[in-house]
């Protein structure tokens, strides 16, 4: 039996509209980071000639993450990815402040990787709190503002929400934070491409950002930890040669670190175009959907949300059976219950009124390379899809959401 080919990103029929999974390479990151895997292959901790230049270019691009973020180089430390920066920064600062401080806040619809942190938070005693969201999926401030005690410290409150893409009021929780003496940490993997993520005009204390989400390499990423007032202060959790300032011990991946640089520069020239560009393109995909399913609903405010980001319902349609269905269309599931027990969307179970449609929900992630066409082609295949898939019986396997 000849194995099927997969759908590609230069196969005509394909489309990719799931740029919240993870994106594609950009090209001048690829080139900039090939000579890091061959002649220019040093150890960035070597005193020679060889570890000088890789650290050269290690700093190079220390300083272009710095300057997208508006930080100081030496308030940034490189990771393997948002959710070990996510690790650093929750663990790191409680362990550090467990002494005057074992009280963390997060919000129900956090990514996992803060979630699971805080789960593990709980196991070595400190105490966490989950915010509710209004059924924008938005933290209310007087409920944070409540919720802090005299022993709160750290708030935990993604930049933008990876499944419906709400943008939460940073600079306002920032300033609840900051009256409180309280640090604030943030998650902007999805935010850093299209929004403005200066962390001193936001007023964050540690933020973590991903290679993969911003046209990067996967398995790198940074954290921002700041060192002036009200400085973050944080216990390594890595240990084994004291590397990026005693922070985060490890040899340098120089190539992913050099493609983490260029792809912040890229950031930097395109956000702005990136942003308008898409925006319009999920204008029109939404119009195209509403067009042919009138019952759709949005999940989620319009209003504070990513350019780039679409998460629709379609009632009494199982999104599971479509996707089955869409072998050229690469779109996600809010739901991702399946036969391997995986839970379904804690997500849009956390949104007032939205959790009897998680089973119905598409998640749609626009990119630079999406065009018009795209768009068209896509919701005419979920059109043929949603037809095979209303006929198909109705899963008998419910969906665990956990509490």
């Amino acid at each position: 039996m000849t194995a099927k080919a997969e759908p590609t990103p230069n196969d005509s029929r394909a489309v990719y509209l799931d740029h919240h999974a993870t994106t594609p390479c950009d090209p001048r990151v690829v080139n900039a980071m090939l000579p890091f895997f061959t002649s220019a292959f040093g150890n960035a901790s070597s005193s020679h000639a060889w570890g000088r230049a890789a650290s050269d270019h290690v700093e190079k691009a220390r300083a272009a993450v710095a300057k997208l973020l508006g930080c100081e180089p030496s308030e940034i430390v490189f990771t393997s990815g948002a959710t070990e920066a996510d690790n650093l920064a929750l663990l790191g600062v409680m362990e550090h402040a467990s002494r005057r401080g074992r009280h963390v806040i997060t919000q129900q619809t956090e990514h996992k990787a803060v979630l699971d942190t805080c789960a593990e938070l709980e196991r070595r005693g400190f105490e966490v709190t989950y915010l509710t969201v209004d059924a924008d999926g938005r933290v209310k401030s007087d409920q944070l503002a409540d919720a802090i005690r005299h022993d709160t410290a750290l708030v935990s409150i993604m930049w933008a929400n990876n499944e419906i893409g709400v943008v939460q009021p940073i600079p306002e929780i920032s300033d609840i934070c900051r009256a409180e003496g309280v640090l604030l940490h943030t998650d902007a993997a999805q935010a850093l491409t299209y929004l403005d993520c200066d962390v001193q005009a936001a007023g964050v204390d540690l933020m973590s950002i991903s290679g993969h989400k911003i046209y990067g390499p996967k398995g790198i990423g940074a954290l921002y930890v700041r060192k002036t007032r009200p400085r973050a202060r944080l216990q390594a959790q890595m240990h084994g040669g004291g590397h990026e300032r005693g922070r985060r011990s490890g040899t340098l991946d120089v190539p992913s670190i050099v493609g983490l640089g260029v792809a912040c520069d890229l950031i930097a020239e395109r956000r702005e175009n990136d942003s308008a560009r898409a925006l319009e393109l999920r204008r029109r995909l939404q119009q195209r959907l509403a067009t042919a399913f009138p019952d759709l609903r949005v999940n989620g405010c319009l209003t504070h949300r990513l350019p780039n980001n679409l998460n629709v319902s379609l009632p009494g349609i199982d999104s599971r059976d479509l996707i089955e269905q869409l072998e050229d269309v690469a779109i996600s599931s809010g739901s991702a219950c399946s036969s391997a027990g995986q839970d379904g969307s804690y997500v849009l179970a956390a949104l007032p009124g939205a959790k009897d449609l998680a089973d119905n929900s598409l998640r749609f992630g626009i990119g630079r390379s999406t065009t018009e066409a795209d768009i068209d082609l896509a919701v005419s295949r979920i059109q043929a899809a949603a037809r095979i898939a209303a006929r198909m019986p109705a899963r008998s396997q419910e969906c665990g959401v956990p509490a």
